[in-house]
């Protein structure tokens, strides 16, 4: 079994102290990584801090070159990274591949974006107050970057924030989710060994809440980039001091099925925007809302998808759905499906729960009231909302205190536009599941679902700061 390690900038290290990681699906220990204390965090962040002025000297095109070097040494590594997500995480093995080619495709487009990204030249003439001159501003390094990132996609969420910041110019401590400390220790060794690195630009930390309170509270990041849940993202939003917050946290995605779409596509879409990681995604479908003309024949046809889906053995090739990431998720899902039964709603898919394995369940019939629609379940199940129309969806899908993405099916024009005009959400997207997300595009939601946006070129812009020239 290969342990995880520190990295003090480019060098490796132990501290001494170990803890196991157990497969989520089997029980068994798939990884070791060092326990970190505050005073690891100092050093790591002292030498960030030191290596932050080398890197903001290298050029664009080494670190253009070191991004597209990891994305070669990523395709060769691919397999062994998609197995280790599968034994760290329990994904199943085939969306692990697709979370390795995703990566691929993150950590290239770094280094594509950062080649086209410039300032512009300003016309200081343009106003009364004004004379002319040379003026221009420029995106300059922020220096250090503290990335903080979670379990369910542990290894392209930590490319989201490793390739945007190192490809800018910046040094980056990363602490990694402890449920996956060697899927991202693998990937941080691709960029550490690279022939282009930039020498001590990147450090790996492990820990909890010491090492993250310490990262997030150091005066040295100039950036903290988040990913995880509320509660946390909280925290830190009290305890960063004056820096720049860049948070992913949770959601409730919702979407409304009119009585104009395409049932079938609807159904099809939905079973796997509801069920697929596990439902262990922050844009995961949770809500459906269903116009009362088709809410019965909607129904019945998500039950069957859902039916359909196959769930077991993370390893097996054809797994859909595996298990979730502990005992206690699994405890807390089967929580939520009996609450919402014992106040009426109708399980359309039968309830089932063996160890940390949860089947995937429809709940019909649910209400505003009950908090299976209120609250992130974060687990495989979904709950259908019967409507009088998308007027009496709109405010329901609104009244969410999360707004991260939504989506509408429907074959009405002038209804798709009103949705992206009056829906409260960071993403839209009509005709598909609000699961969908294309790792080009902004990323990023509004009220208690965070602040910044993720995508490569939106990340750099987050890891950069403007500087104003004037030359008279």
């Amino acid at each position: 079994m290969t342990h995880a390690k520190v990295y003090f900038g480019s060098l490796e290290a132990e501290t001494g102290v170990w803890s196991e990681r157990h497969s989520p699906y089997s029980g068994e220990v798939v990884s070791r990584a060092p326990v970190c204390s505050a005073a690891d965090v100092k050093k790591a962040l002292e030498i960030a801090k030191s290596a932050a002025v080398t890197a903001r000297k290298s050029t664009l095109a080494q670190r253009c070159a070191w991004m597209l070097d990891v994305a070669r040494r990523l395709r060769e590594t691919k397999e062994e990274l998609a197995r280790t997500i599968t034994d760290e995480v329990g994904k199943p093995i085939a969306f692990a591949r697709v979370e390795v080619e995703r990566c691929i495709e993150t950590v290239t487009l770094a280094a594509e974006t950062m080649r086209t990204m410039h300032g512009e030249t300003i016309n200081t003439d343009a106003m009364p107050s004004g004379r002319k001159a040379t003026a221009f501003f420029r995106r300059e390094p922020v220096g250090v970057v503290a990335a903080i990132t979670p379990f369910n996609f542990p290894l392209n969420l930590v490319a989201h924030k490793l390739a945007p910041a190192l490809v800018a110019g910046n040094a980056v401590v990363l602490k990694p989710t402890p449920e996956a400390p060697l899927t991202a220790y693998r990937f941080a060794k691709l960029f550490v060994e690279s022939d282009y690195a930039v020498k001590d630009a990147l450090s790996v930390v492990y820990g909890d809440a010491e090492v993250g309170g310490a990262l997030v509270s150091s005066d040295i990041p100039r950036v903290i980039s988040f990913t995880g849940s509320v509660p946390v993202g909280n925290i830190i939003t009290k305890s960063a001091g004056i820096k720049k917050v860049s948070l992913e946290l949770g959601g409730n995605a919702a979407t409304y099925i009119d009585k104009s779409a395409d049932l079938d596509l609807a159904a099809n879409r939905c079973a796997l925007g509801a069920f697929v990681n596990s439902g262990q995604v922050c844009i995961s479908l949770q809500r459906i809302y269903v116009d009362a003309e088709v809410y019965e024949s909607f129904a019945g046809k998500l039950a069957a998808e859902t039916r359909g889906l196959v769930v077991g053995s993370p390893y097996d090739e054809q797994t859909f759905m595996g298990p979730l990431i502990n005992e206690e998720s699994a405890e807390r899902a089967m929580h939520w499906v009996e609450s919402a039964i014992a106040e009426g709603a109708r399980a359309m898919t039968e309830p089932r729960r063996d160890g940390t394995m949860f089947y995937p369940c429809v709940m019909a019939d649910v209400t505003e009231e009950m908090a299976i629609v209120c609250e992130e379940v974060f687990a495989p199940i979904v709950s259908l909302v019967k409507v009088d129309g998308f007027d009496d969806a709109l405010p329901r899908m609104n009244h969410s205190p999360y707004g991260l993405q939504f989506s509408l099916f429907t074959n009405d024009l002038k209804l798709a536009q009103r949705a992206i005009d009056e829906l409260e959400a960071g993403g839209i997207v009509i005709n598909d599941m609000p699961t969908l997300r294309f790792d080009i595009q902004p990323y990023g939601g509004v009220k208690l679902s965070g602040v910044g946006r993720e995508g490569p070129r939106y990340a750099i812009e987050e890891m950069t700061e403007i500087k104003s020239v004037v030359i008279l």
